[in-house]
């Protein structure tokens, strides 16, 4: 498979150890984690590689920017929030959907097609109950060898940023909501 096979790039020096897929948390309570977590993914495109996003808090109907730009490159971005998103107001209904969005994204993950799938906004599953920490732990320990993952979203709980390879905590410093400036279209969505 095409993922088993990682690209020869020359080490850094003083690097050891083989080349492996990563698990990579981008939280906290600042802006950014999204927008890094899809520009890792347009490095692997553009690097000819097989990305899967799935996106957990967003509704179909956003049509954000960034799901228009992933269309046009071919690869639209999987919004599981159709039916329900962070503001849900039925618990019943929104568990429900929240692990039927989780099983199509762990089978992406356990099915191996893919060189890196991004779980944007996982937190918010792990924090309403939609989808158990154990259960995602297990499927990252899981996940083929090469596989990237990618997960963003507030407050990873300590459990997952101690099976990352690499976390980066965004810190909120200022922002322009604290102004009252609202939404900005190409910078918020």
């Amino acid at each position: 498979m095409e993922h088993d096979t990682l690209d020869p790039i020359d080490r850094a020096p003083g690097l050891r150890g083989p080349r492996r897929g990563l698990v990579i948390v981008h939280t906290g309570d600042g802006k950014g984690k999204s927008t890094a977590a899809y520009g890792l993914a347009l490095r692997a495109l553009g690097r000819g590689k097989k990305v899967k996003i799935f996106q957990f808090s967003k509704a179909i109907s956003a049509r954000v920017g960034e799901y228009r730009a992933f269309a046009r490159l071919g690869m639209p971005v999987e919004v599981l929030g159709g039916t329900f998103d962070w503001d849900c107001r039925d618990a019943d209904h929104c568990a429900l959907e929240g692990g039927r969005a989780w099983a199509r994204a762990r089978a992406a993950i356990l099915g191996g097609e893919h060189f890196m799938v991004v779980l944007d906004d996982i937190m918010l599953a792990l924090r309403r109950g939609w989808l158990a920490l154990d259960e995602l732990l297990l499927v990252l320990q899981q996940r083929p060898h090469a596989m990237h993952v990618v997960l963003t979203g507030r407050n990873a709980p300590q459990d997952l940023i101690d099976l990352a390879d690499t976390v980066t905590r965004m810190s909120l410093t200022k922002h322009h909501h604290m102004a009252g400036v609202p939404a900005q279209r190409g910078i918020e969505d």
